[in-house]
């Protein structure tokens, strides 16, 4: 089946007693069993049918096996890397979420795990033998760098590795990386997948027996799942993921080739697809402030993906966890705007950005 039908019925089936089309929400925390230790389903920590079919609906989507939901993507994260051992090796994209970074950095770190952040972009990208995991982002967060996930998957699993790939701002709408060689795909499923800004959630897909069984466990054992009631917002969300992200796509394209004629505006950074926007406004920082300050339509918040836009300084905001020194390094500058284009009229779009451009200028 094709992805829009796939959004529509993967993992989803009439329920039984009453034939409601809709995935039921399971607001339960416990199940009946009608003999000791023999049960489907015994604790909603461990399953939870609402969950089961947001699981196997991503998961088609995805193109992969299995999929594991979890309270955030961070959480999502957490729980992948929990896999590793003290002395591991892994290498992590340079341009990632700031609250990635700081996971690596802060928290992981104290636990024996080595990391170095690369450009993921360069084709002269080494990975040393033994590394165990890749972890990237395609496109970056807030660059938009795209990499080769091909080319990096073949490097990593000669190094005897495996490659996780970020799809959050691609959605499998626009990408797949399964197919193209990554062993993990990892979404927050509070951006584009729910779509509407009112869940927090996180997924993992692969295909992957062995490493499904283990993150199996640990998503039981650690215990970040999402709410049943959160499972069905996402579920119900994936039903127009495909006609979201065409939205998304036509109106932000419209929105860079309008940028790009004019004069107070520098790089434009767009990967040629999807609803995710950076641009470099000519001015210093306060101009920028005062800019993302003015609009009215593009809310002033972090996040995105939503249906509605959203406008941030990620210097100050998404990423204001990572160092100074290192966002220099990275090439992120203070005045960098990143913006989340919904599906609102373009025009509107447009007319809400010229005020930002005067206010700015002031």
């Amino acid at each position: 089946m094709k992805l829009d039908t796939l959004a529509i019925h993967a993992g989803q089936h009439p329920e039984p007693t009453t034939g409601a089309v809709m995935t039921p929400v399971f607001q339960t925390s416990t199940y009946a069993q009608k003999e000791p230790g023999q049960a489907a389903y015994e604790y909603s920590r461990t399953h939870n049918p609402t969950r089961d079919a947001l699981q196997d609906c991503i998961a088609a989507l995805e193109g992969g096996k299995f999929g594991l939901c979890f309270a955030s993507g961070l959480a999502a994260t957490d729980t992948l890397l929990r896999t590793l051992s003290p002395g591991d090796h892994v290498i992590c994209g340079d341009d990632v979420y700031g609250g990635t970074r700081r996971l690596f950095t802060r928290v992981c770190a104290r636990f024996g795990l080595a990391f170095d952040f690369v450009d993921t972009t360069d084709p002269k990208l080494v990975i040393p033998k033994g590394t165990k995991l890749v972890w990237m982002e395609t496109p970056s967060n807030p660059l938009l760098k795209v990499t080769d996930i091909r080319m990096v998957a073949d490097k990593v699993h000669a190094a005897g590795g495996k490659l996780a790939v970020d799809n959050t701002f691609a959605t499998p709408v626009f990408q797949k990386p399964l197919s193209l060689g990554a062993d993990i795909v990892v979404h927050s499923m509070t951006k584009y997948l729910n779509g509407h800004s009112d869940v927090v959630g996180g997924v993992i897909v692969l295909d992957d027996d062995a490493l499904h069984t283990e993150l199996k466990f640990l998503q039981n054992a650690v215990g970040a799942v999402p709410a049943p009631w959160d499972n069905f917002l996402v579920l119900r969300g994936l039903k127009t993921l495909h006609v979201r992200m065409e939205r998304h796509d036509q109106n932000a394209k419209a929105i860079v080739a309008w940028l790009r004629e004019r004069a107070d505006v520098g790089l434009v950074r767009y990967p040629g697809f999807g609803g995710m926007v950076s641009f470099e406004l000519k001015g210093d920082i306060e101009a920028a402030k005062r800019f993302v300050k003015t609009t009215k339509i593009f809310a002033l918040a972090e996040s995105l993906g939503g249906v509605e836009s959203l406008i941030e300084l990620p210097a100050i905001m998404t990423h204001a966890s990572v160092p100074p020194d290192v966002r220099v390094k990275i090439g992120i500058p203070d005045g960098l705007i990143r913006l989340s284009v919904g599906i609102e009229h373009v025009d509107d779009l447009r007319a809400d950005l010229e005020s930002a451009f005067r206010a700015a200028a002031k």
